[in-house]
């Protein structure tokens, strides 16, 4: 089971996962066994160590998702995984803002711990996001990613 959302206003982790505890529990009829759980956020400073005012993401509807959704069933299916949840922001998020949350479920921990790990990694290098760092008025286009 994959859920896949892009959102442009923030949202709040816990409360998320706590509603996709509730479509697991609908669904599968019961909650996995393991789960791994990362929360990204808005680092304060950007690139060049300048305060950060906001981070832009750029996407492209529908090829995004898409992408997305498709790295998630990679990685869930050599993994094991029984679900991956995926919340990415789009927009200006400002720092401290969740920018991702990556949930998997699975029987165990370690396919849970090793999925959640790749799909955090081709999020970061594959997904088609175009980002910009705003400080002091001025926006810096992202060139590369920031190390593991």
């Amino acid at each position: 089971m994959l859920a896949i959302q892009l959102e442009a206003e923030q949202f709040e982790p816990l409360s998320a996962l706590a509603e996709w505890h509730q479509l697991l529990a609908a669904r599968l009829g019961i909650r996995p066994a393991a789960e791994s759980h990362f929360v990204g956020r808005v680092r304060p400073s950007g690139a060049n160590d300048a305060p950060l005012t906001a981070l832009e993401l750029e996407h492209y509807p529908g090829m995004t998702e898409a992408c997305i959704a498709s790295l998630a069933a990679a990685a869930a299916g050599q993994h094991g995984a029984t679900a991956v949840l995926v919340i990415h922001r789009i927009g200006l998020v400002l720092p401290g803002d969740a920018i991702v949350l990556v949930a998997v479920a699975a029987d165990r921990r370690g396919p849970a711990q090793r999925c959640c790990q790749e799909l955090l990694e081709a999020l970061k290098h594959e997904a088609p996001f175009w980002k910009r760092e705003w400080s002091q008025g001025v926006g810096s286009w992202i060139t590369g990613n920031t190390p593991l």
